[in-house]
Formats: C-alpha cells, structure tokens, sequence
C-alpha cells in the first residue's frame, strides 16, 4: 500500500441545529479497506455522502487522490468520476436491462461508444458473478442481484476508489453472502474501499482498519481483529456487544446498528 486516496480533516456536518459530523479526521490509503461501524445515526453514512460531496460539508476538508473536492473551484465532475458508491439502495433504471444500466453512465459520462461500453458493462457483469444475465430486467432480478449490478456499474467506470453505504441492508439475509463475497474480491484486488457495514465478520475478515464512530465523533479506530475483538473504548465494547449478540439486549438480530436516515 502506497500513497493517500481520501484525506479528511476537521469535517463538520450540521442539518440546523442538528451537528452530525463534528471533527472527523481521516485517512485512507491506496489499496485499504476501511471499515466505518456504529449505532444509528452517528453518522457514518453522512460521512460516505460527504466524501463525493452529496452532501455539503459545514467545515473541513476532504481531498480524494490529492484534489480538494471542497475546494469552491475544485472540478466536482472530474473527481467524482475517479469515485464509485454504491448505496443502500439499488438505484437501478427499471427499463434497462442490466446491460444497460452498467453502459448508460459510460456513454453519458466518459463519452464511451456503445461497443466499448457493453465490452466493460459485459466484463465487469461477469466480474460479479452474472456472466448470462445481461439482458435480464431489475425486476426480473434478486435483490442480491441487483446490487451486484449497481456495483458492476459503479466499476465500469474506472474509479480508483469505492464507497459503500451498507450494500447489504436492503437485502434478505440469504442473499447477503454473494454480495459480500463480490466486496471479499474487489479488497483482495487491492481496490481501495470505505464502506459503512453492520456485517461485522466482512468488517473483521477484510478491512484493514475499522473505524468506530458515536455522536458524530471517531471514538476508536484501529486494525480491524483489535477493534471487533478486543476493542479499547468502553463505548464500543458496548456497541459491540449489542450488534454481536442482540438478543441479549432485547433486540431482533439484524436490527441493531443499522443507521437511520439523517
């Protein structure tokens, strides 16, 4: 691992009153998987949108493979181009196939001609695991599958970093798994990954670091066995503890550490 993708400093985010970001300072470098965990609404995923500027930050910087993206004269298309999310949402268009929801942007965006783009769509389908179902409807898929497409979509285009906003809420849990194992392999590709998760064995089997986050602040980072297993910080024991073992707080299984909308 080399070099610095996303460089965060002091970053504020207020909706009025309401103070959801307050001093965040992070890094992540090239090749690392980053793993944000924590309650509802402490802000992780108003951290991710903030990263690629949907959302606007009340202070601090952020500066993603060395160019200030809240810079008033940063170039916001340019950059955003070398940034891939993929939300808790599938997003996709109903009317495209899943070829065409993977070329659309392509075409729109990096002025692809239409051979080009299915070749990169039809490539990065297969590199997903649906290889064959490229003329298939969102409707006439999973819910796995269709995320596996939004992230087919988001790597057509070449980012050098990835965003996730916990990719698997939306999903039963027994799709969960082949949306994961995608995630496993883009990480063991050295694609440079900050993704906000309730899946503590993903976050603990394939991050690098894991970051906690309560009340807008970082209360705890480190390698990711340290934090998951043997975590420092009385807040996060608890934490865990809950997400770990959510019947004995009293919550149904799943449910515990999901983020609300902010």
């Amino acid at each position: 691992m080399s070099g610095t993708a996303i460089e965060i400093e002091g970053l504020r985010k207020a909706f009025g009153a309401d103070e959801v970001l307050r001093g965040i300072d992070l890094t992540v470098r090239s090749g690392e998987v980053v793993c944000v965990i924590g309650p509802s609404g402490s802000g992780k995923s108003t951290l991710l949108r903030c990263v690629n500027l949907l959302e606007e930050p009340t202070g601090g910087t952020i500066r993603v493979n060395g160019d200030e993206i809240t810079h008033p004269d940063a170039n916001l298309d340019a950059i955003r181009i070398g940034i891939g999310m993929v939300f808790q949402q599938f997003n996709l268009f109903p009317h495209l196939t899943a070829l065409g929801n993977v070329t659309v942007a392509q075409r729109k965006v990096l002025r692809r001609d239409k051979d080009e783009a299915a070749r990169i769509a039809r490539e990065n389908l297969a590199r997903v695991g649906l290889a064959g179902r490229e003329d298939a409807y969102p409707a006439r898929l999973s819910g796995g599958q269709q995320q596996r497409v939004a992230i087919a979509r988001a790597l057509a285009m070449d980012p050098s970093v990835m965003l996730f906003d916990e990719p698997t809420s939306a999903l039963d849990p027994e799709l969960v798994g082949d949306v994961l194992a995608v995630m496993r392999t883009l990480a063991e590709d050295g694609m440079t990954m900050l993704v906000v998760t309730h899946e503590m064995s993903f976050a603990r089997e394939v991050a690098d670091r894991v970051i906690f986050l309560d009340g807008g602040v970082v209360v705890e980072e480190g390698p990711a066995a340290q934090v998951i297993s043997e975590p420092r910080q009385a807040r996060t024991r608890e934490f865990l503890a809950r997400v770990l073992d959510p019947a004995s707080a009293g919550a149904p299984a799943g449910t515990v550490g999901k983020e609300a909308p902010e």
